[in-house]
């Protein structure tokens, strides 16, 4: 039983031992490959990026149809609708 958990051991070991290196060459991969970045083009960089969100939501509005311009002008129809019952309203209470 003790050999047992020897050799377990020393494979667990070994194991952790080659994960680790590997986790330090990717590091070291990735500090290489940014090291040339300032921070200006990373503000550039996440511009671009909301940008690009942006249209890429505004795109699925389009497709999903919540962007048509048939509920753009019913919304409008539904707006002038209500300002004109406000005047209305404002205009019959004139008087005492």
């Amino acid at each position: 039983m003790n050999q047992v958990l020897l050799y377990a051991s020393i494979i667990l070991a070994s194991v952790s031992f080659f994960l680790c290196c590997y986790a330090c060459a990717r590091v070291g991969k990735l500090i290489n490959s940014v090291k040339g970045l300032d921070w200006d083009t990373i503000a550039y960089l996440t511009g671009d990026i909301g940008t690009i969100k942006k249209s890429i939501q505004t795109l699925n509005n389009r497709i999903n149809g919540l962007n048509s311009p048939k509920i753009n002008d019913e919304l409008l129809h539904y707006a002038m609708k209500q300002q004109s019952n406000v005047h209305d309203i404002n205009q019959k209470n004139v008087g005492g």
